[in-house]
């Protein structure tokens, strides 16, 4: 009954990860390729934590 006020990790991790491609977007397009080259590492390293999180609950 209280799982239901619980956060999710996987939807916030999705969220910070969209904010940081977003955020890539508009630095390369700005013409900021060395933001956007760290912002897009910091997005790859964001989505391998949501891949092991969902690894990590998806039951076999």
């Amino acid at each position: 009954m209280f799982g239901l006020f619980k956060s999710d990790p996987a939807k916030k991790l999705l969220k910070q990860y969209k904010a940081k491609l977003e955020k890539a977007m508009h630095a390369q397009r700005n013409g900021d390729i060395r933001s956007y080259s760290f912002l897009t590492e910091e997005a790859e390293a964001l989505k391998e934590q949501l891949d092991a999180l969902n690894a990590s609950s998806t039951p076999q």
